[in-house]
């Protein structure tokens, strides 16, 4: 089968034919017809990322049509159009994640090739209003978004949130699932189109975090209920002024430092903040999330769709934080 193969850090990705997945029991063969970048995926290009292994097939995200099945009891699932939630083994613990838990597309390979293996419970049928390019951009980045806005944030209705540093993947889901829950949402970013688009989308407001005082351009009257934060970096400081007592803020990533700055604690203790770390998400968050994009038929932010061929190019568009929303990779 032809795959996009990482041999090593900061080598470009490319084109090889190598072996089919071979199955075991409780597994299904998929054939893949779109796949979705993700950061993780340029960080493990860059040697920046735990668990290093090398040739690997990268791809968390991915669609397309199960082709054989581990075993004959499961064999309903052949035929039929699929995505995949790629956070395997997460455990019965809901709150945190188990010792086992690994993600698609390291250790094991991923979704940039024709073919991959899959446990079959972590296969889940395609909405009708979904095409396959748009059901391969949701579940690696939808899940994230899901997880800190809800499970952790516990965003209501009416709440004001602010999402930092909208245009990438989660962030873009973050911003959808804050507006079709009815919350009243604001952004920042470093490009004016980007602040444009997600007002476009439905954002009330935005500001660019280069610009001078910025917190004071963007916040709100009485301040914000959640905010969701995937940089960290020396921004995160403003977040404790920013938020209203009682707040709730969220991270899951750190592509500024990957460290938090000084924090006056003070503020923390006395405002009754809530800072809470995010990663992925359970099989009953996927469950709820998948839920809510049948219920409001939402779409993803797809930013472009490039062929097989053109998945180095595709990245280079991430590593230029260039893009608003997904990108995808046909396959097929």
């Amino acid at each position: 089968m032809k795959a996009i193969v990482l041999d090593g850090i900061n080598l470009p990705l490319t084109v090889k034919y190598v072996d089919k997945p071979q199955l075991k029991a409780n597994e299904a063969l998929v054939r893949i017809k779109a796949a979705a970048l993700n950061r993780r995926d340029f960080w493990i290009q860059k040697g920046q990322y735990a668990g290093l292994r090398f040739p690997i097939i990268l791809g968390s995200d991915g669609a397309g049509d199960v082709e054989e099945v581990g075993s004959e009891s499961e064999g309903e699932w052949i035929g039929k159009e699929v995505m995949i939630n790629p956070a395997i083994n997460w455990g019965d613990n809901e709150a945190v994640q188990g010792t086992d838990f690994n993600i698609l597309g390291l250790p094991q390979n991923g979704t940039f090739a024709e073919y991959v293996k899959i446990p079959v419970q972590n296969l889940y049928p395609v909405p009708a209003h979904l095409t396959v390019e748009e059901a391969a951009a949701f579940p690696l980045a939808g899940l994230t978004a899901w997880r800190a806005v809800f499970s952790k944030a516990n965003l209501q209705k009416g709440e004001k949130i602010l999402i930092t540093g909208v245009g990438g993947g989660v962030a873009t889901f973050v911003l959808q699932w804050a507006i079709h829950a009815d919350a009243e949402v604001y952004v920042t970013s470093g490009k004016r189109q980007k602040i444009k688009k997600a007002i476009d989308v439905g954002a009330k407001a935005g500001v660019l975090y280069t610009d001078k005082n910025w917190p004071e351009k963007i916040k709100p009257d009485g301040g914000f209920d959640v905010i969701i934060d995937s940089s960290l970096g020396t921004g995160f400081a403003h977040h404790i002024d920013l938020a209203k007592p009682g707040g709730r803020i969220v991270f899951f990533g750190g592509t500024a430092s990957g460290d938090l700055p000084e924090l006056n604690a003070r503020k923390i203790f006395w405002k009754q903040l809530s800072i809470l770390g995010s990663t992925m998400g359970s099989p009953k968050d996927f469950n709820q999330m998948m839920t809510f994009v049948n219920k409001h038929q939402i779409k993803p932010l797809i930013d472009s769709i490039h062929p097989l061929a053109h998945a180095e190019e595709a990245i280079r568009k991430m590593d230029n934080a260039d893009q608003f929303g997904k990108i995808v990779i046909r396959i097929d």
